[in-house]
């Protein structure tokens, strides 16, 4: 999977080299679950945005009016996975409302786009919510070893800060 990024949100370097690293480990990650066809030799074009024209594209797709994290856009190319498109203010906020890193909420967003870009969904079916969040917070706890230096809860168990029940 090759990356396109469009930084209209002057989104430092080293996030964008983080997000690339990231998601060629969600591909990994996928191949070893059977996506492998479905981004095998895809691009997928990763744009960045400040909150003002987050707000409007959200109102436009969603008729959401507000700046959300994330949102992701099928493509009708063949060679494409599709379009990220991320806010980064918003992004950060959360890091710092969940209590992690921006490149830890970067990341896991990423890979929350990237599921929905495969097809998942959470929003109109509580299975199918459970199913992609499931499937979310494992790629993501099997990812994040390699770049977050992990919590440990008193049982000695290893700590996903953006998994669905540390979140609520």
């Amino acid at each position: 999977m090759k990356i396109n990024v469009i930084n209209q949100a002057k989104v430092p370097s080293l996030q964008i080299q983080f997000l690339k690293s990231w998601c060629q480990k969600i591909q990994k990650e996928l191949k070893t679950r059977g996506f492998s066809k479905s981004l095998q030799n895809k691009n997928l074009t990763v744009v960045f945005l400040e909150s003002a024209a987050a707000k409007k594209i959200n109102l436009q797709f969603r008729k959401r009016n507000y700046a959300t994290d994330i949102l992701s856009f099928e493509s009708f190319d063949s060679s494409s996975l599709g379009e990220l498109v991320l806010c980064w203010p918003v992004l950060k906020k959360q890091a710092v409302k969940h209590g992690h890193s921006t490149k830890i909420e970067l990341g896991y967003m990423a890979l929350h786009g990237i599921l929905h870009l495969l097809g998942f969904e959470h929003e109109e079916n509580e299975a199918e919510a459970i199913e992609m969040f499931r499937l979310q917070d494992q790629i993501f706890e099997d990812i994040s070893i390699q770049y977050v230096n992990r919590s440990r809860s008193p049982s000695g168990q290893k700590k996903n800060p953006r998994s669905r029940t540390a979140r609520s």
